[in-house]
């Protein structure tokens, strides 16, 4: 076969990549509909169960009958926008991870890596102790600036070399920015023991006393990463099979990096700013999907996009019931709960290459 023969021979469109059998397709089809019956159960987990357990009868009364009852007003004022806060953070969370595993080709890479929440926490140290913020409102704002400028730091040191932004460089380059952040804000915090009080409930990730304002500031900026993630799945699995394969199939690395980048930037950001820093679940979730999809991102993004919400509203629920009449923050059930799952996961299991 000629040259141009062998090059219309790989030159295959990148979405068919890799191929899926009709049943195997169905298969995954019918995971992913379960996935949804998981997510939509611990949703209503999430609306019914807390200090005061509500009947699930109740819960859809409440929702769809607007009265002045104090279960319909823990339901819909309290418990609602925190649910909803839950899917959107868990979802943001599950495709970064899977975003940031599959461009550093690191399978430990969370959103925490390019050093996007540890710019949003500095930012929101700064207001607090340096601008004397509203704590509240050095929540949303400044923590989305932070993590963006952080996002573009991280790209700009890691992006210096002859062939562009490597994995290697970026993830050193995210954790060196996040060290020099993190001795920012241990300084601040330090200094000011006002601005260490406020941040401390923040910096432990939280979906308690979060309204629906703070969604109404930070969905856009999920929903906009959302949707620049999802096109990229075949181009990352040409990537998969190395930058010259991706190449000779159309891929460009570089472009492919960079919209990748600016997708973390607003997920991890809109997510972090709305809950806090949570851990764990960007991390855990795509490894746990894999063993579902295998490193087929076209599967693999819609699973985490379901997977993700579902433990984060399930450990919210666990930290509500847990410790009554209070409760424990979901930053800490995720670690505490989500760790031991993760190692159990890596030692029956060898992690699939992203």
């Amino acid at each position: 076969m000629d040259q141009a023969g062998d090059v219309r021979a790989i030159a295959v469109p990148v979405p068919l990549l890799p191929v899926v059998g009709g049943s195997r397709r169905a298969r995954l089809f019918l995971g992913l509909a379960g996935c949804a019956v998981l997510l939509a159960a611990a949703a209503f987990a999430s609306l019914a169960l807390g200090t005061k357990p509500i009947a699930l009868g109740t819960v859809l009364h409440a929702l769809f009958h607007h009265d002045n009852s104090d279960d319909a007003l823990i339901v819909r004022d309290l418990r609602l926008p925190r649910t909803v806060i839950g899917l959107a953070v868990g979802a943001a969370l599950g495709l970064a991870g899977t975003l940031m595993q599959a461009v550093t080709r690191n399978p430990l890479a969370d959103p925490g890596l390019l050093g996007v929440n540890m710019g949003a926490s500095a930012a929101v140290v700064v207001g607090i102790a340096v601008l004397h913020l509203d704590p509240q409102t050095a929540q949303v704002w400044p923590a989305l600036l932070g993590a963006g400028i952080a996002a573009l730091l991280v790209h700009t040191l890691g992006g210096r070399g002859p062939r562009g932004t490597a994995p290697i460089r970026l993830a050193l380059a995210g954790a060196t920015v996040s060290a020099v952040l993190g001795a920012l804000v241990s300084a601040l915090t330090l200094s000011d023991r006002a601005a260490f009080q406020d941040f401390r409930f923040w910096s432990v990730g939280s979906l308690a006393g979060r309204s629906s304002a703070v969604l109404g500031q930070t969905g856009g900026f999920m929903a906009v990463g959302a949707l620049i993630a999802l096109p990229l799945a075949g181009s990352l699995n040409a990537l998969a099979l190395g930058e010259d394969t991706g190449r000779a199939l159309g891929v460009h690395p570089g472009r492919v990096g960079a919209l990748a980048l600016v997708s973390v930037t607003l997920l991890c950001g809109g997510a972090v700013a709305a809950a806090g820093p949570i851990g764990f679940v960007g991390l855990a979730v795509p490894h746990a999907a894999r063993q579902i999809t295998g490193p087929d991102h076209r599967w693999l993004l819609p699973y985490t996009m379901l997977l993700a919400p579902t433990l984060l509203l399930a450990a919210d629920v666990v930290g509500r019931l847990i410790a009554p009449p209070g409760e424990v923050d979901v930053g800490i059930v995720t670690a505490l709960v989500g760790a031991p799952v993760f190692i159990l996961l890596a030692r029956r299991r060898r992690v699939r290459q992203v």
